[in-house]
């Protein structure tokens, strides 16, 4: 029981670290300045635990790390993103799950390489984020955006300036920046006043967070509940990481070519009605003789699915808050997806077919639900809640025009 225990608390501390850096990343600290703490306190408890006398002593690091450790995929992820322009943030979005999946596999085998000692394990996997916040971040540029929506254009416009000076170009002196609420005055934000709440207060992003939040929850119970299936198999412990983690990238592979033809919505319903049926089918077949089989090609396919949903869902995310929420949206998206990896291992516990039945009952539920969710593909990045309220009303008046001045040419 030890052993789980330290798993839960693990993730329940990544659940609350993802709420305080989600905000602290939209607000004073930045983008780029809260992953170099995540990163930092990544390093140094991890390297702690390596030191841990008792196992008290290893769960209150474990504690520790998760706290800081649970944020760093949420702000490099923001941070990547927000530069890119509609017609390739998709593609960079899914392009980093290679990278995820990438270093699990290699931490298969590190770990394989280590065996002996536990202890050393830790302090090899640690050192990656040390060398990663002194050697590489330092030139990485913070996030434009946020330089923006606190009010610092002219750093804003110089990270810009540099990006095209890299590339090649130049900005025009005569181009200027401004944020998307500045056409009305008296709708003007400060900028250091962004959290959660802001979120709630407009009825536009409360039902998003809470669609977001739940399928979110849906995916992971569902993501990580096969991948438990997967890793239970009676094979090799270091093989099957590796074979979970490479059979993954078909799947972002696929999401990142269709992403940009079919959208992020239709794309999102799709991969989570495809894992919710074969779920459902796996649990109806039984596992004797070549149905074993069956079944298990039917469990492939449901985590495919879903892997795919799983990275889409964060892409999708960023693009349904404005910059001065963003993170903070995101980091409760997260807490549901850590929730919902505490909840799998109980689901996996049921027994050889109703985990299957469960996992199934859910991805359909959760496909249903991203009906409800707007499509953002082609659509800006807003800035400010009151740009986002302003640019999601104009297009749904331009639409109605679009669609009366239609009817007009009929009748005529």
């Amino acid at each position: 029981y030890k052993v789980g225990l330290v798993h839960a608390i693990y993730f329940a501390s990544a659940m609350i670290g993802a709420g305080v850096f989600g905000h602290l990343s939209d607000s004073f600290l930045g983008r780029k300045g809260s992953l170099q703490v995540v990163c930092f306190l990544n390093a140094i408890f991890g390297l702690l635990t390596a030191l841990s006398p008792d196992y008290w002593v290893y769960v209150a690091l474990r504690i520790l790390t998760g706290f800081s450790a649970g944020s760093i995929c949420l702000c490099s992820f923001v941070l990547a993103t927000e530069p890119i322009g509609p017609s390739y943030r998709g593609v960079v979005g899914m392009s980093m799950c290679y990278f995820f999946s990438g270093g699990i596999a290699i931490l298969a085998g590190i770990a394989a390489m280590f065996q002996s000692s536990w202890r050393l394990l830790y302090v090899v996997t640690s050192m990656p984020s040390l060398v990663f916040v002194l050697t590489i971040l330092p030139f990485v540029s913070e996030s434009p955006r946020w330089y923006l929506v606190r009010r610092r254009v002219d750093d804003a416009m110089q990270v810009l300036q540099d990006i095209a000076f890299t590339n090649g170009k130049s900005i025009p002196d005569y181009i200027s920046l401004k944020l998307d609420d500045e056409d009305d005055i008296d709708k003007k934000i400060d900028g250091s006043s962004s959290s959660i709440l802001d979120v709630f207060r407009s009825r536009t992003t409360r039902g998003r967070l809470v669609l977001s939040v739940l399928i979110s929850f849906l995916c992971s119970v569902v993501y990580y509940g096969l991948s438990l299936n997967v890793v239970n198999l009676k094979i090799n412990l270091y093989i099957s990481v590796v074979v979970n983690s490479l059979a993954e990238m078909p799947a972002f592979l696929l999401t990142t070519m269709l992403l940009q033809h079919l959208g992020r919505k239709p794309l999102a319903i799709g991969s989570m009605l495809l894992s919710g049926v074969f779920c459902t089918s796996a649990s109806l077949i039984t596992g004797v003789g070549a149905m074993r089989a069956v079944r298990m090609a039917c469990g492939v396919v449901g985590i495919f699915g879903m892997a795919a949903t799983y990275n889409l869902l964060v892409v999708y995310t960023t693009e349904l808050f404005p910059t001065t929420v963003r993170t903070a949206a995101m980091g409760c998206t997260l807490q549901a997806s850590k929730m919902g990896a505490i909840l799998a291992p109980m689901v996996v516990l049921l027994g050889e077919q109703m985990p299957f039945a469960v996992f199934g009952m859910l991805g359909i539920i959760g496909g249903l639900l991203v009906f409800c969710l707007p499509e953002t593909m082609n659509k800006p990045l807003y800035d400010t809640m009151f740009g986002l309220e302003k640019g999601e009303g104009e297009f749904v008046i331009k639409g109605e025009i679009t669609c009366e001045n239609s009817k007009i040419r009929s009748i005529s």
